[in-house]
């Protein structure tokens, strides 16, 4: 959970480093912007700031703002139905972003929360800087952190359900609660 306060402060720092970035947003996106916190209180560690472009039944784009060392929690996208799971496109606008995801452990730049690391087992990490991308394959688990600088990111996807997403954090409550 998060105070109006903190709610305001993140919507506008990160309308502010998505305009930086040179991506327009309209009043409808910065109305609608998802401030995640996912339940653990702490958004300036694990958080993020998300700006959906268009979801429909097939497709989505969204842009992702991430703070200086921001966290966005070890997640994958499952199967739903006849639907396997949302495969995602991440592709890095503004500074650096450190991607972990399955496979060899090559952790290196980015940093783990603290007291967290039994939450965060995807540790094959590729350094990103903008222009480069990622194809992320349905149940993959993955995370990601923003360098010091912060980042700005697109998120390419097939149909998004992010509620549903499954989170390897069993304290994670995917949808933020705002209070006065």
């Amino acid at each position: 959970m998060i105070t109006r306060k903190e709610f305001a402060e993140a919507k506008n720092q990160s309308v502010h480093m998505v305009r930086r970035a040179g991506i327009l947003l309209n009043q409808h996106e910065i109305d609608e912007m998802d401030v995640a916190d996912f339940g653990l209180n702490d958004l300036m560690v694990e958080g993020g700031q998300m700006f959906t472009l268009m979801n429909t039944d097939r497709v989505s784009a969204k842009v992702i703002a991430l703070f200086p060392g921001q966290t966005l929690p070890e997640h994958w996208h499952t199967a739903l139905g006849e639907d396997p799971g949302k495969q995602e496109t991440i592709r890095v606008v503004m500074g650096q972003l450190y991607f972990c995801q399955e496979g060899p452990d090559t952790l290196k730049k980015a940093t783990i929360p603290k007291a967290k690391h039994q939450c965060y087992t995807a540790r094959n990490e590729m350094v990103m800087s903008p222009g480069d991308q990622i194809t992320i394959e349905p149940g993959t688990r993955h995370w990601f952190q923003a360098g010091a600088e912060g980042a700005v990111l697109f998120s390419f996807a097939s149909s998004a359900r992010d509620a549903l997403d499954p989170f390897t954090d069993p304290e994670i409550v995917r949808v933020t609660r705002v209070i006065d």
